[in-house]
């Protein structure tokens, strides 16, 4: 089964963090992104622009609408993501709690639904 393994963050946490901390996260994905490639449980996995960079896309009565910034009003936001075939829950967990995200917001485990959507 497929999992979405989502890696939030914000400005103040990762304001705190020292260079060196910021390396070591950054070495850390680095190492976890390669082990996941190497044992094919990797889909796919990127980080993502700040959200400044972020438009949100409404339609209402026919007219399209974006408008700047994400559509959530929450501090944290999502950073990144990889995108990971496990035998279940509790190995994509697993991996979640290998990020080093984990320790300074969050890292969401999600399941991702086949074309049907009907094993949810």
């Amino acid at each position: 089964m497929k999992y979405m393994l989502l890696i939030y963050s914000n400005p103040e946490s990762w304001a705190s963090l020292s260079a060196e901390q910021r390396d070591g996260l950054t070495r850390a994905h680095a190492d976890l992104y390669k082990e996941l490639d190497e044992q094919g449980l990797l889909v796919a996995g990127a980080g993502l622009a700040d959200p400044i960079t972020t438009r949100t896309v409404t339609i209402r009565d026919g007219v399209t609408a974006a408008t700047d910034g994400p559509y959530a009003e929450t501090k944290e936001h999502l950073a990144g993501f990889y995108l990971v075939e496990c035998d279940d829950i509790d190995q994509a967990i697993g991996y979640a709690a290998r990020m080093p995200d984990a320790e300074y917001v969050a890292v969401e485990v999600r399941p991702v639904m086949d074309s049907s959507g009907l094993e949810m």
